[in-house]
């Protein structure tokens, strides 16, 4: 069974750090690429970051660029998501989800959360101001 952990999140003030994990199971880590998403009450899951199954590529959102960071321990199973320099408007619940290369990366390019297949449950950020 594919599983799905994502944690790290919590309360921060604006300009703080967080660091999300997301630790996976059921599958073949090493052949999957990971995504980040978000999604606030009311609004699309919107793609935040993503990352190949060999950690080659990778893509950031505009909104995040520069402040975000993502990694991959494959021998842990767990991708990481570094948040830097956090903004209200990071306030979300953050959901990592599992996909092959091209699904993940288009998923997370044009904000189509439907196109993975496997997700964990959110974690929730919230960045106060």
């Amino acid at each position: 069974e594919v599983q799905l952990q994502a944690s790290g999140g919590g309360l921060v003030q604006a300009g703080g750090s967080l660091r999300l994990s997301c630790a996976a199971s059921g599958f073949t880590f090493d052949d999957y690429a990971i995504g980040w998403f978000r999604q606030v009450p009311g609004k699309e899951r919107e793609g935040v970051s993503c990352i190949t199954s060999n950690s080659n590529g990778i893509y950031y959102a505009d909104s995040v660029k520069g402040r975000f960071t993502i990694s991959r321990d494959n021998a842990k199973n767990t991708v990481y998501l570094q948040m830097n320099s956090l903004k209200p408007e990071d306030t979300a619940v953050y959901y990592c989800a599992a996909d092959r290369n091209n699904p993940i990366f288009r998923a997370t390019m044009t904000n189509n959360a439907h196109l993975c297949n496997y997700w964990g449950q959110g974690t929730q950020v919230t960045v106060s101001s």
